[in-house]
């Protein structure tokens, strides 16, 4: 009887642990889909170098870094998944979170800057490992560009030519 009444609390706190992290993970997403609409208008532009039309007052390296944690219930699962293998979508969600947060951290910072545009976005990931049997602990995501300050924005109305 004792062993049934063990198992039925650790089995509530792994209800109650579930719970709490999802609520976590939805919240944390709440406020990145607010934020992003705020920070809309910083046009992120893979080119390496600064566009023509984007005439450059100054240029500067902007970044955003973030480290994000996995639950234990996470990790839990996460390593019965990977008994069978599959689809690791419990990770799938922290390096997608932590990706978002970082680029909204550069874009913050490229707004402090008063940039209209990144240009050149880099991302760097890696995954900090926890305990004996290395498993993801947390996801540490890095990204970076170059910010530019625009002066004159070239259009067809007034290009030389």
């Amino acid at each position: 009887m004792e062993g049934l009444v063990q198992i039925g609390i650790a089995l509530v706190l792994l209800v109650i642990g579930i719970i709490f992290g999802q609520m976590n993970e939805r919240s944390h997403y709440r406020d990145i889909k607010r934020r992003e609409a705020l920070l809309r208008r910083i046009m992120i532009l893979p080119e390496r170098r600064v566009p023509a039309a984007l005439q450059a007052d100054d240029t500067r390296l902007v970044c955003g870094s973030v480290v994000i944690s996995s639950d234990y219930f996470k990790q839990f699962y996460g390593g019965l998944k990977s008994l069978v293998g599959g689809r690791m979508g419990m990770y799938e969600s922290l390096v997608d979170r932590a990706r978002r947060e970082a680029i909204l951290r550069m874009k913050r910072e490229a707004l402090n800057f008063g940039a209209h545009a990144v240009c050149n976005l880099k991302i760097q990931t890696s995954s900090i490992s926890q305990g004996a049997r290395d498993r993801i602990g947390s996801v540490e995501v890095l990204a970076y560009g170059t910010a530019v300050r625009p002066g004159t924005v070239i259009t067809d109305a007034n290009r030389v030519g």
